[in-house]
Parts: structure tokens; C-alpha cells; sequence
């Protein structure tokens, strides 16, 4: 994507498993008041391994990103983010945000995350970070003192965690088959942990 003056772009990139699987999304902001949202869903089990490469040129200034990718991984799968934000160095006054989150659900699945930042410039407001965990013990025992069995609890977590990116999206049509991939998808897991 090579962006103009003021101009404004939107993208949602969703990965619902495959054996092997390379998003990448290349993005140069080339004139003053450009703005990029970059949103990413990836969900794996199995064997399957799911690469996602991004790169945001922050190449004018008073330019905005904001990159949000979680993943949510299984059994053997292995999850790839590599995003990396360049702001040369005429970019002043960039606003350049991003952040991979991921859910392990099993002691073997995997996660590498390389969130980067390279800044020329000084006059800027600019964040990255990564997170790696698993479910949140105590909120999985609420449920279930509640009387949710352990593979709902999980399930039910698990959902809530990827919804935030399934709610990113406005049309209520892809909204519902993004919804109806991810019932699919929790529906074909073995016993969640």
C-alpha cells in the first residue's frame, strides 16, 4: 500500500489455520497526513504454522499506524509475528503504535514475536510490545464456580480474547462468518486444556 495525502486505510487480516501459512503486509505512508490501522487474528492447532510479516514506512511526516495482531495457538502449531515500523528521519511528529498479544492453550504450542521499532526522527510518539501467556487461572475457576464445566471455561476465555478483533470489523455480514469460523473452529478443538 503506498499512501497519499491524508489518506486513510483500514485492514484486517484473519488466519484460520493451514499447513503452512505466510500473511505480509507492506505499507509506505509517502505524503504528510496519512493514517493506517493494521489489525491481525491468526488461530492454529495441530502442525499448522501461520507466519505473519508486516512492515509500516513511516516515510512523511504527521503520519499515524496502529497495528494490533493477537494469536491464539494449539497443541504443535507455531505462530510468526514480525512487524516492524520505520520512521525516517524527516518523519516528525509520527503517532506509531504496536502490539502482538498471543494465547498459548497448550505446553507445546509456540509463539516467535519480533515487534520493531527503527526511529530517525525526534519529534515522535511511538510504542511497541509483545505479550505471550496463557488462560488466567483464577478467571477460569470463577467459571467454574460457577457451575461452567473446565473445556467451556476455556472455550469461553479463549473467545472472549479473540473477539476484539472479530468486533474491528463494521459489516455485520463478514462479522457473522467471522463468528461462525471461530464456533467452527472451537467446536473441531480437542479437549481444550
Amino acid at each position: 500500500v503506498d499512501q497519499k495525502s491524508g489518506s486513510h486505510a483500514e485492514f484486517n487480516v484473519y488466519s484460520f489455520g493451514g499447513n503452512l501459512v505466510r500473511n505480509e503486509v507492506d505499507v509506505i505512508l509517502s505524503q504528510p497526513g496519512g493514517s493506517i490501522i493494521l489489525n491481525g487474528l491468526f488461530v492454529a492447532s495441530g502442525n499448522q504454522h501461520i507466519d505473519n510479516k508486516t512492515f509500516i514506512d513511516h516515510a512523511a511526516p504527521d503520519c499515524q499506524s496502529l497495528e494490533l495482531y493477537k494469536g491464539i495457538l494449539d497443541e504443535n502449531s507455531v505462530g510468526v509475528f514480525n512487524g516492524k515500523i520505520l520512521v525516517r528521519k524527516d518523519s516528525q511528529h509520527t503517532d506509531a503504535r504496536q502490539t502482538n498479544k498471543n494465547l498459548l492453550l497448550s505446553e507445546t504450542a509456540q509463539i516467535n514475536t519480533v515487534p520493531q521499532l527503527l526511529i530517525y526522527a525526534d519529534d515522535v510518539k511511538c510504542g511497541h510490545g509483545a505479550t505471550i501467556g496463557q488462560l488466567d487461572k483464577a478467571a477460569l475457576f470463577y467459571l467454574q464456580s460457577r457451575g461452567i464445566n473446565k473445556e467451556e471455561g476455556v472455550k469461553l476465555l479463549t473467545r472472549a480474547f479473540a473477539s476484539e478483533m472479530v468486533d474491528k470489523v463494521t459489516d455485520s455480514n463478514i462479522k457473522m462468518i467471522l463468528d461462525e469460523i471461530l464456533q467452527d473452529w472451537f467446536s473441531n478443538q480437542r479437549d481444550l486444556h
